[in-house]
């Protein structure tokens, strides 16, 4: 009788005891409410275990702060003397910090699937919520909602850092370069498309993690993806055919073309191209995590 507590719990995560909706292991009614009232009851349920434990609060503040000091720090290590050209491309400068941000999401990420394999909850959880496709996207909403909202902070403050630092390193309209404000395209392109890029990450996590539903592995697996790709293709730098052609599929490299905005003809992909590559990544993660959520046991 102990072990109904927290099934009885989480059931009362979707509502209040006077409200009809199902018990555990019963459908929830069929039609387009029905699945809302599921999804929603899922989104509530995950809201209440992420916001009762600190560590994903803690990992969303890390990837605001990584991302901007690592920018910052890139910006203040880089000038352009008077007199000399300098071959730089500010915007993706200011937005370096993201590379190493996408680690934190992709920990996070992964994390909001695995901590509960590892506790075991996994198993009250689909008890109390036997669809098991409802609960996968609550978590990948849920989840991926939450880092764009750290990546939004984290690319304005990383262009604010830009905006502040750079024209004191050289970096001036005067010489050529553009001001980093949002009201220039290529700009507010390269800064909401490096909020899209780290929630695509996400996605690309979380799938991994339903997977492998193994935490050391599913983090190793992600980071080797975002990481090894750029080594194996300056490796394979003696054929440029292979490491463009790396380039082009690699999730990282193809997904941060998004940020440049000069030299886009030399690009090996497109700015919206490439991130459409980081989406497919994601896609295919996530379906192959879905069918193994859904058709493994817990």
């Amino acid at each position: 009788m102990s072990r109904a507590v927290p099934v009885r719990q989480l059931v009362r995560w979707g509502g209040s005891a006077g409200n009809s909706r199902s018990e555990p292991g019963q459908h929830s009614e069929p039609g387009l409410g029905g699945e809302w009232g599921g999804l929603r009851d899922a989104l509530h349920a995950e809201w209440t275990k992420l916001r009762t434990v600190s560590g994903p609060a803690w990992l969303l503040a890390g990837v605001a702060a990584l991302t901007i000091g690592a920018s910052a720090a890139a910006d203040a290590a880089t000038r352009c003397p008077a007199g000399q050209l300098c071959p730089v491309d500010t915007t993706k400068l200011t937005l370096t910090g993201v590379q190493l941000g996408q680690a934190v999401v992709a920990i996070l990420a992964v994390l909001a699937i695995t901590n509960e394999y590892t506790n075991g909850m996994i198993r009250t959880t689909l008890v109390a919520m036997p669809r098991r496709g409802l609960v996968l996207a609550a978590k990948a909403i849920l989840a991926t909602g939450l880092v764009l909202v750290a990546a939004s902070v984290a690319a304005l403050g990383s262009l604010l850092a830009g905006r502040l630092m750079l024209p004191g390193h050289g970096f001036t309209v005067a010489r050529g370069f553009i001001a980093l404000s949002l009201g220039d395209g290529p700009v507010l392109r390269a800064t909401a498309g490096s909020v899209l890029y780290l929630g695509l990450i996400a996605l690309l996590s979380l799938g991994v993690a339903a997977l492998v539903r193994d935490a050391a592995v599913a983090i190793g697996i992600v980071l080797a993806l975002l990481y090894l790709f750029p080594i194996i293709a300056a490796v394979a730098g003696a054929d440029p055919h292979w490491q463009r052609h790396l380039e082009q599929i690699g999730p990282t490299q193809a997904g941060l073309a998004i940020e440049a905005t000069t030299g886009l003809r030399n690009l090996p992909v497109s700015p919206w191209a490439g991130l459409g590559v980081l989406a497919l990544w994601a896609a295919g993660a996530l379906l192959l995590g879905t069918l193994s959520f859904c058709l493994r046991d817990a």
